[in-house]
């Protein structure tokens, strides 16, 4: 007689047997069957064309912006285009590079005054990055190590960077006022530094008071990028020059200026550009009227074409001056990276 157990285990076994079979098709299937990747996505049309409809908005705005009126400022140089052909362009006559001759020619009146703007902004320009790097760097490195209240100091020193242009150019602007203004309430009346009130927005200072308001615009940025920067620096790189018996300037020198270096080529590059081209603040300041001692070259192209009406020559001159920027970044990217090949 059969023990209950063995009844139900004779029981299982048929059940077992039909349960096994199927699976062990299932990996014979599994095995004969070649091997598949993960399924990939078909690359339909609008998967392909995402990026560009991504990029649509900016490219037009790019076109819309810069690249149109750019074209449109080279097709103006091209005509003689004054008053009497401005509200139809059609009748505007061809005259080819007749506005560049005359413009360039350095023995006309035209021709000496370009030049003249063209000195004073290159002056202008230099000593502005110059100074604005200057005091970028000096801030920079003092604000470097953390101390109580630096972070005050930070947000002090940005805020000239935040403030509109307008805003803080009109504020210089009365300042500067002879009668009137703080500077020279407080250099004659409080201080008595000086026995008469001074200019400062006619004559020759107007030159340093249009330089003074430019440093102070264009030096925070200097110190936003150089900052950024020497959060990069290794502080062990200061340690093993301190134990070297390196001091400050030295470390300065051989440690600090050599760190930044990239983000200095791309600094002054950008400062350049911006002070040379720099219309707004000379606008603002002087009212649209500089005199000729602060004449850049931005405000000689605004009167030429603006205050004369000559738009053909003000167009010639604005597409000399993109040349002569394109030239200069073209000649100093190229100084500039053979110099780093040849340390490298």
């Amino acid at each position: 007689m059969l023990s209950p157990t063995t009844a139900t285990d004779s029981e299982r076994t048929p059940m077992a047997t039909s349960t096994t079979a199927p699976d062990a098709d299932r990996r014979e299937s599994r095995a004969g069957s070649p091997a598949r990747g993960p399924a990939r996505r078909p690359r339909g049309p609008r998967r392909s064309l995402l990026p560009y409809l991504l990029l649509a908005p900016a490219v037009v705005l790019e076109l819309a912006i810069h690249v149109i009126p750019m074209v449109v400022g080279v097709w103006m140089s091209l005509l003689e285009l004054t008053q009497f052909h401005i509200r139809d362009w059609s009748t505007a006559p061809f005259v080819g590079w007749e506005n560049y001759r005359a413009t360039l020619d350095l023995n006309s009146a035209a021709g000496k005054e370009l030049l003249h703007s063209f000195w004073i902004t290159l002056a202008y320009s230099l000593l502005s990055v110059g100074f604005a790097w200057l005091l970028g760097i000096s801030a920079a490195v003092v604000l470097q190590r953390p101390f109580r209240g630096r972070a005050i100091l930070r947000a002090l020193f940005l805020t000239p960077y935040a403030l509109p242009v307008y805003a803080a150019v009109i504020t210089w602007s009365f300042l500067l006022q002879r009668d009137t203004g703080l500077v020279n309430h407080v250099l004659v009346d409080q201080l008595g530094l000086l026995g008469e009130r001074p200019f400062w927005l006619i004559g020759d200072n107007s030159f340093w008071s249009l330089l003074v308001v430019s440093v102070w615009r264009n030096w925070p940025f200097a110190f936003l990028c150089l900052m950024a920067g020497l959060q990069n620096v290794p502080g062990e790189l200061y340690e093993a020059a301190a134990i070297d018996g390196a001091g400050f300037w030295r470390r300065l020198r051989s440690v600090t200026l050599p760190m930044l270096r990239p983000v200095n080529l791309v600094l002054l590059l950008v400062l350049f550009l911006w002070t040379f081209n720099d219309f707004n603040t000379p606008f603002v300041l002087f009212g649209g009227s500089a005199p000729e001692q602060a004449d850049l070259i931005s405000i000689h192209i605004y009167r030429s074409s603006f205050k004369t009406w000559d738009f053909g020559s003000g167009s010639a001159m604005s597409v000399a001056l993109l040349l002569f920027l394109l030239v200069v970044s073209a000649a100093y990217l190229l100084i500039t990276n053979r110099r780093r090949d040849d340390h490298a």
